[in-house]
């Protein structure tokens, strides 16, 4: 086991801003996880479980220990009529899974392609994207509970899928260390694109035939136009939800602001596309200093280089503030701030 001090944090987050961690350890075992731990000096520190650092924005350095989950394996662990159930290490890059599924014709997971960070982190946050999300897919996790250094496992209803969101981002949260998701895929899978956008791409590629792969392909293609690569500018892709309204709301909207983009979703409630609202307040393209908004998805922000975290926390907030003057909507961010 080795404990690193002062460790520079740069690489190991798609934000790619400059800071550093007093205590850093990785483990890629249970029996690597427990060794660390039963440090007597480590129960007093703050912890940080690190995966694949997609989804936080550092705005200082990390005054505690950061545990880096390097949990690795793909393996099928059970079959029945329909489903094939796959086991995954948490520290298993997230696309790399989804892959794996294409390549053997498993569907569920085809329209989560291209998203980035771990699979540990996947259920955390019920990542979604072109109508399906991580609930969907959803069989198992098995988690570390830091306090009583013991295994348990979660169920679907356990976990408390909502919105991009789970009981691991509240009432459970920094509580639990996951281990590993199981998954279950479709032998037969059903297609879906009903996302506008998949259809259209489809069509562009002119794909004749339904296939998990094609439709892999056509998010990638998708996500590649739309998104940039964190490798190349550092971003944590949308950094705010979607955000809900009731439909007398909705409708008063608009009246006032033509062309505002809406979905309805169930409890007589409408979605709005939180990318559109920050675009009509004049953000898209926005840039002061290092720190900016995409110029073809204002929901994404950006460090152009040499940004710090509080740059770019700072400008979320004067998205948030502008966004709730023009259209009385409260805009909350998906992204976790350290």
């Amino acid at each position: 086991m080795v404990i690193r001090e002062n460790y520079f944090l740069k690489s190991l987050h798609t934000f790619h801003t400059n800071v550093y961690a007093k205590y850093f350890a990785p483990f890629e075992t249970i029996d690597d996880l427990l060794e660390i731990l039963e440090d007597d000096s480590i129960d007093k520190l703050q912890k940080l479980i690190l995966g694949g650092g997609s989804n936080m924005l550092f705005t200082k350095d990390y005054n505690g220990l950061i545990l880096k989950n390097n949990i690795s394996g793909i393996e099928q662990v059970a079959e029945d009529d329909k489903n094939i159930y796959v086991k995954v290490g948490a520290g298993e890059n997230w696309h790399g899974f989804v892959l794996y599924c294409v390549n053997k014709g498993l569907g569920g997971v085809e329209n989560l392609s291209l998203i980035p960070g771990n699979t540990g982190a996947s259920p955390m946050q019920n990542i979604g994207a072109y109508g399906v999300e991580i609930k969907d897919v959803f069989h198992e996790l098995e988690a570390f509970n830091i306090a009583e250094k013991s295994i348990v496992k979660f169920s679907s209803a356990d976990c408390e899928f909502g919105y991009r969101q789970s009981v691991f981002k509240s009432k459970l949260r920094d509580k639990y260390i996951i281990l590993s998701v199981t998954f279950h895929l479709n032998k037969n899978p059903v297609y879906n694109t009903s996302y506008g956008a998949i259809d259209q791409e489809l069509k562009s590629m002119n794909v004749e035939t339904l296939s998990v792969k094609a439709i892999s392909d056509a998010v990638i293609n998708i996500r590649t136009k739309k998104l940039p690569d964190p490798n190349v500018i550092g971003n944590a892709g949308s950094f705010f939800k979607n955000p809900e309204v009731s439909g007398t709301i909705f409708k008063t909207l608009q009246h006032e602001f033509d062309g505002i983009v809406g979905y309805q979703v169930p409890g007589d409630k409408v979605k709005l596309a939180a990318g559109w609202l920050i675009e009509q307040c004049g953000w898209r393209g926005f840039r002061k200093g290092d720190a900016g908004c995409f110029d073809k998805q204002a929901l994404v922000l950006l460090n152009y280089g040499d940004a710090s975290g509080k740059e770019i926390f700072n400008l979320s907030e004067d998205i948030l503030q502008s966004v709730k003057q023009k259209f009385n909507v409260e805009l909350e961010r998906e992204v976790n701030i350290i």
